[in-house]
């Protein structure tokens, strides 16, 4: 099977460090392996993403070198794929109503991996879903079972999850009605005939779940690597609300921040020293690109 690879950035502020070495990663694990690298602008909660911030990550991946393959998708257009999942969904019988609020939840859950276990109230209630009076109030989610799903990431290694006892059964449409981060990823992932997915170690305890949906749609699991999220001094993930800077062709050194981003991921950059343009550089990173050498921690301390 040929490698498609892919970047996927939620447009909620500008490329920072972090995601340049997610950017960078993702790109040479494809271009090292002949493969395409596509770029999916996963704006699907739009109460946080603004077209802005996409066209200018975009623009920000252009000027340090790193060119797409194919056109862009933007998950906000893709709505229909979504709720063809999620019909598929229903009609198996794997999804309910909830209306429980968060405090709800919390009152009555016990704690997991990501906060409150999902206690599972709703399940066999059988609320309407379809009823214009609740539909602002109710949120879909998806049941979960006992058994344990694992894989072994490239990098982190062995990973294993039981979901209904360290999740819950989780939302996979809010009140809102938008859809979530875990149902658009594997729709995407799919449609795209993604067969890598190389991102942040935040995400490593998504991966089940996201598993598991594979699993019951019928579509294919990509191969997983985690790279160290990039934190800051007081441990926290770079980002927008930890203040994390942002970074362009503009307001910073393209060729050092290139080989920062190398040198976090473990990469040696001693011969990379002396090339004399971004595209060299990015092409002698590919050859000499060693997935060995990635830290197997979930976190390390940024250098910006």
């Amino acid at each position: 099977m040929s490698y498609v690879g892919r970047f996927a950035p939620s447009p909620t502020g500008p490329l920072h460090f972090g995601s340049l070495v997610a950017a960078l990663a993702s790109y040479l694990d494809a271009k090292a392996h002949g493969g395409k690298w596509l770029v999916r602008i996963e704006d699907i909660d739009e109460t946080r993403c603004k077209a802005e911030y996409a066209t200018e990550i975009l623009r920000s991946l252009q000027a340090f070198g790193m060119l797409w393959d194919g056109d862009v998708e933007t998950q906000s257009m893709r709505k229909p794929l979504y709720e063809g999942a999620m019909q598929r969904l229903n009609a198996l019988g794997l999804t309910y109503a909830c209306v429980c609020s968060r405090k709800e939840i919390a009152d009555s859950a016990t704690a997991g991996l990501e906060g409150p276990v999902y206690p599972g109230t709703c399940r066999n209630l059988n609320i309407a879903v379809d009823r214009a009076e609740t539909s602002s109030i109710v949120a879909t989610r998806l049941r979960t079972t006992p058994e344990k799903i694992g894989f072994t990431d490239l990098v982190q290694g062995q990973s294993e999850q039981r979901i209904e006892q360290e999740i819950g059964d989780f939302v996979l449409k809010r009140r809102d009605g938008l859809f979530t981060y875990q149902l658009a990823v594997v729709v995407d992932d799919a449609a795209e005939g993604v067969t890598h997915v190389v991102r942040g170690a935040d995400l490593l305890d998504s991966t089940a779940r996201q598993i598991y949906l594979q699993k019951l749609l019928g579509l294919p699991t990509p191969d997983y690597l985690h790279i160290p999220v990039a934190v800051n001094a007081q441990g926290q993930k770079l980002s927008k609300q930890t203040l994390a800077d942002g970074i362009s062709a503009e307001s910073g050194d393209v060729r050092g921040l290139l080989l920062s981003a190398l040198r976090f991921l473990g990469q040696p950059v001693q011969e990379l020293l002396s090339t004399p343009t971004t595209s060299e550089l990015l092409l002698r990173s590919a050859r000499l690109w060693d997935r060995s050498r990635i830290p197997h921690g979930r976190t390390a301390k940024s250098p910006h």
